[in-house]
């Protein structure tokens, strides 16, 4: 029976490291503060303010964003809430975004190297978010068409750094 119970503890224990492992390529930013500032290619403001933490025993990562929650673009605050989790059907990590007008983003995380690929549908385009790593506080985060690895056109280009 003791072994029994030992054999169960340590399945568990390697199935939650291996789901953390899955994540790893958040390892980066989590339990940190990033920030951004920067304009669309139509000339809007972008500024956010990203936590990202580890959350149920790190089987999923947490993402709370503050940034613009209203359409003219002056008032700040909880703007969206992501979910990232690794799927083991499908053998990759899928991502939530919930934002405060009621919209659901959702799609697919990879990574190229140290950088984070995020890979979606808006509307009837693939779109393409990517945290580029430069170093450990700083992140070129670029959105556009991203085809085989290279960038058919970019509707964003700042920085994220870690707040301090």
């Amino acid at each position: 029976m003791k072994n029994f119970i030992l054999i169960l503890i340590l399945l568990f224990s390697a199935e939650t490291y291996a789901q953390k492992s899955n994540l790893a390529i958040f390892d980066n930013l989590v339990g940190k503060a990033w920030k951004a500032d920067g304009n669309w290619g139509d000339g809007k403001k972008f500024k956010q303010e990203i936590r990202f933490d580890y959350s149920l025993d790190s089987t999923l990562v947490i993402a709370k964003s503050i940034g613009f929650i209203n359409k003219e673009q002056t008032e700040l605050g909880l703007r969206n809430h992501g979910i990232r989790q690794y799927d083991k059907i499908t053998e990759s990590i899928k991502f939530w975004e919930f934002d405060i007008f009621g919209g659901l983003t959702k799609g697919n995380v990879f990574s190229e190297g140290k950088n984070i690929v995020y890979q979606y549908i808006y509307g009837t385009s693939t779109v393409t978010d990517m945290w580029e790593y430069i170093d450990e506080s700083t992140y070129n985060f670029k959105v556009g068409n991203y085809e085989k690895g290279e960038w058919k056109q970019l509707y964003l280009s700042t920085q994220f750094k870690v707040v301090k």
